[in-house]
């Protein structure tokens, strides 16, 4: 189908996604240039509905933040305390045991795990966290631990990289979240997060993760110092492994929260980069099944949006999200699956219930 546009460049780009070609850097320039939005979406809508129809997943999931203490303080980080913090917390097993009970009679299908690196931590702490929550939710996904938190977890383990997921596989881990990876740049990595893992760091750790036979998701901390050049490289380089490991299952643009941060003087994303952000995503990676509208950063309304500019999946109920919400995430900290459906059906698609591996559960 031939779309209007009123920027020209887009035809050109069309013609490419129609040939069935891949686009270049400087094709996704022009995408972040564009005055033409809602050309631009409807560009992505389109292939997005190539790939799923009129179909949109969300999963019934819970979030459990098990400690916010960080040896590393990225500057972009509002949840995060220094490891003398009176304000600092790990939650003991008996804590975890609590949290997980809070929503025994839900049918959860996933449980979201990720903390700050805290070196206070053993290695059991993890293997006996993961196991916990696997002997109270024996059939919900454990989706645990960024790639720095898994690349820290391999240095105190003992074990080789490989070695540590395999343990980590047999405690109950089943999928690695995306964070972690901000922007894939040196320069970002030196001024905003010097102490954690830079972006090589970050994919090699990943594509070690999808040779474990673990997949996982991939995000992008966009909207603060990084250029539109920088997150076209960040874009690629994602592309670029996807295609070597076919490891991830889901990319999620996460609008970057400046309030409580040390670069609070950044104003927050609009709207108009946000759905631009998320329909040059799902152009740019055509080897990526699923791109999220992460509703907890982007609010509920614009998520909604977000569903016809290229996004497929809004995640899910969440209860209870700490770390957006401490850098002034206006949004609720959780939400109803009613209204996650609501929002769907509102937008004129097709809810689908999913489980962490997109197969789905329920649909209506």
């Amino acid at each position: 189908m031939n779309l209007s546009f009123l920027d020209n460049q887009l035809c050109d780009i069309q013609e490419t996604i129609a040939a069935g070609k891949r686009l270049t850097f400087e094709q996704g320039i022009k995408l972040f240039q564009t005055n033409d939005l809602i050309g631009l979406g409807r560009l992505a809508d389109s292939f997005k509905r190539k790939k799923h129809g009129n179909n949109v997943f969300y999963v019934h999931n819970q979030h459990i933040n098990y400690t916010n203490l960080c040896k590393n303080q990225c500057k972009f980080c509002a949840f995060s305390k220094k490891m003398d913090s009176s304000d600092g917390y790990t939650f003991s097993m008996d804590h975890i045991i609590q949290e997980i009970k809070k929503r025994q009679d839900e049918p959860i299908q996933e449980i979201h795990i990720v903390g700050g690196i805290n070196p206070d931590l053993p290695f059991s702490y993890y293997i006996d966290l993961l196991k916990t929550i696997r002997s109270l939710r024996p059939h919900a996904t454990l989706k645990a631990f960024t790639a720095a938190e898994i690349h820290h977890i391999a240095q105190i383990s003992g074990f080789s990289l490989i070695d540590t997921l395999a343990k980590l596989k047999d405690a109950g881990l089943s999928m690695i979240p995306g964070g972690g990876a901000e922007i894939l740049s040196q320069r970002i990595h030196e001024a905003l997060f010097p102490n954690k893992i830079d972006g090589n760091s970050w994919l090699q750790v990943m594509e070690t993760i999808h040779e474990s036979g673990l997949i996982s998701n991939a995000t992008m901390l966009y909207g603060h110092i990084e250029t539109i050049e920088e997150r076209l490289w960040h874009l690629i380089k994602l592309r670029d492994l996807q295609d070597k490991t076919h490891g991830f299952s889901a990319f999620i643009p996460l609008s970057f929260h400046p309030k409580n941060t040390k670069l609070s003087s950044i104003p927050q994303t609009t709207a108009y980069d946000d759905l631009k952000t998320i329909a040059v995503s799902r152009l740019m990676l055509d080897n990526f099944e699923h791109i999220k509208a992460y509703w907890i950063m982007l609010t509920e309304k614009l998520a909604q949006i977000a569903l016809h500019f290229g996004a497929d999946d809004l995640d899910g109920t969440i209860v209870e999200e700490k770390i957006s919400h401490t850098a002034g995430a206006t949004s609720a900290i959780g939400m109803k699956k009613e209204d996650l459906i609501y929002l769907i059906q509102s937008a004129n698609l097709t809810p689908v219930e999913r489980n962490a591996f997109y197969q789905p559960v329920n649909s209506i």
